[in-house]
């Protein structure tokens, strides 16, 4: 997929990107495979908002998406490739040999007229679903599970990928796209390939009115806030932070504090990403 540039007409073109949507087969997603999008707007059930800058947007339906695969040693015949405003990654809309339809990920190089499967064992091809021991180490794999039967948890967005390094007892060993290298079990299932849409990266959104269409409002910097709404704020001028370290707008450790709090995995990581990457580096 390439990335389309526009002509610099206006400001807000003129540093813009957008998808050429060359892959895209269908415009129209299949009417039974959606639902309605209700938007909260970042609001729990109390209506407190406990994720702030959302709100707006274009009007969407979900689409229901096959994270489980379960559905094994049935053919399916790729009959379109779809997009996904809910997602980065586009979509294949599967027709089985029964008459069910579902939607999957799209991986790299998966195209209409394919037929893929989900089996125990089968061809190591884009698109077909199979256990992590049924899998040869060094192959690249997405949509990976965390517990069996739950479904596809890890590596789903677009240009993301993972790769099988090792087996050993119960558990293989899978690099994943940040660099960290996790047990999961061998009875897990994964999908073969790399998720689709790579150049999603690249994509320039332009303007503030693009960001608005996907839900997203306007965020302040806390440095310009008053002393009441904000532990940045006041000053005269612009003042930098004056505390040790940044905080949110209610007085916690912010930019860089480490979050993760379940020490119950640990176990199951053989090397954590903020070393691989100063490896890499």
């Amino acid at each position: 997929m390439a990335v389309k540039i526009y002509k610099p007409t206006s400001p807000g073109t003129r540093h813009k990107t957008g998808y050429t949507f060359e892959e895209i087969t269908k415009t129209k997603p299949e009417r039974s495979l959606i639902v309605p999008l209700k938007k909260h707007s970042g609001r729990n059930m109390y209506g407190r908002v406990t994720v702030r800058h959302r709100g707006g947007g274009h009007k969407r339906f979900i689409r229901l998406v096959d994270f489980k695969r379960d559905k094994l040693d049935i053919p399916a015949k790729v009959a379109a490739i779809e997009y996904d405003p809910n997602r980065s990654a586009r979509l294949a809309l599967l027709h089985y040999v029964d008459g069910e339809k579902r939607y999957i990920i799209a991986p790299v190089g998966l195209k209409v007229g394919d037929t893929i499967v989900s089996s125990e064992v089968t061809d190591i091809r884009p698109g077909n679903s199979m256990p992590l021991s049924s899998i040869p180490t060094g192959t690249t794999i997405h949509n990976i599970e965390l517990q069996p039967g739950k479904g596809g948890q890890m590596v789903r967005s677009a240009g993301a990928s993972a790769q099988l390094l090792a087996k050993e007892g119960r558990y293989a060993q899978v690099r994943l796209p940040s660099g960290e290298v996790r047990l999961v079990l061998q009875n897990c299932r994964a999908t073969i390939g790399q998720v689709g849409n790579i150049e999603h990266g690249n994509i320039k959104l332009g303007k503030a009115g693009r960001r608005r269409l996907m839900g997203w409002r306007p965020a302040v910097r806390g440095s310009a806030m008053s002393p009441r709404d904000h532990p940045h704020g006041g000053g005269e001028g612009r003042s930098p932070i004056g505390m040790p370290g940044p905080k949110t707008p209610w007085g916690q450790p912010t930019l860089g504090k480490k979050t993760r709090k379940n020490k119950r995995t640990n176990k199951y990581i053989v090397r954590h990403r903020s070393k691989a990457k100063r490896r890499r580096k």
